[in-house]
């Protein structure tokens, strides 16, 4: 059983990812908080596995409580909760050991995306990876486009269609479909993409390829 922390300031929220979250057998939401702080000491005296953090929330916001949460509960993963995004936001995030980004209002059906987190794996759902990439994708930023491009510039041409679909936001077995691969070769293809680019994670690498501009030739 997954044991889950949902953190939001807003009680209506909490009851509709509760709702989400425990309609699932492996699932159950152990404790609640209404900000951050609370957020952090719950997860300090409380058997969790995964926490879902709001952005915004008064007291402590949650990408500071998930600097928090790293020191005071290193063994929670941690999936911030959000309806916009924004590049400092994610580098933050990522910066201190988030799972991923899940939209609040995320279909249902991505509620594997708390499997993933628990499983340590860092996960955006397909939804929020387009919306996020999209937001921080800025064509002015010249400087940030001309390193990506320097980094992918050591890939084949087999990695780049590969990664050209991560920065779309598309899961491993739906880049398996588009490319004519098994889920296992686009994963294997993954791995060889993030040590290449020296990247934590698939996130990282998926920003990495909006900010080159890295578009995807299958359709």
């Amino acid at each position: 059983m997954i044991r889950v922390l949902v953190a939001d300031d807003e009680p209506l929220i909490r009851a509709g990812i509760r709702m989400i979250l425990t309609s699932a057998d492996d699932i159950d939401v152990v404790a609640e908080a209404a900000d951050g702080r609370e957020a952090v000491e719950t997860a300090r005296g409380t058997a969790v596995d995964v926490a879902l953090l709001d952005i915004q929330m008064p007291v402590m916001d949650g990408l500071t409580a998930l600097a928090e949460m790293g020191r005071a509960a290193p063994d929670v993963r941690v999936l911030i909760l959000t309806t916009f995004g924004e590049r400092d936001n994610v580098l933050r995030a990522l910066g201190h050991g988030g799972a991923g980004f899940l939209l609040k209002d995320s279909a249902p059906q991505e509620i594997h995306a708390v499997r993933a987190a628990a499983a340590g794996n860092a996960y955006l759902s397909p939804a929020a990876t387009r919306h996020v990439v999209d937001t921080l994708a800025s064509p002015a930023a010249t400087a940030r486009g001309e390193e990506a491009r320097r980094r992918l510039a050591g890939l084949t041409a087999r990695e780049r269609e590969v990664l050209a679909l991560l920065g779309e936001g598309l899961s491993n077995a739906d880049a398996g479909s588009r490319l004519h691969m098994s889920e296992a070769t686009v994963k294997t293809y993954v791995s060889r993409i993030l040590t290449k680019l020296d990247c934590d994670n698939r996130v990282q690498a998926a920003l990495l390829a909006r900010d080159a501009g890295l578009e995807s030739n299958t359709g």
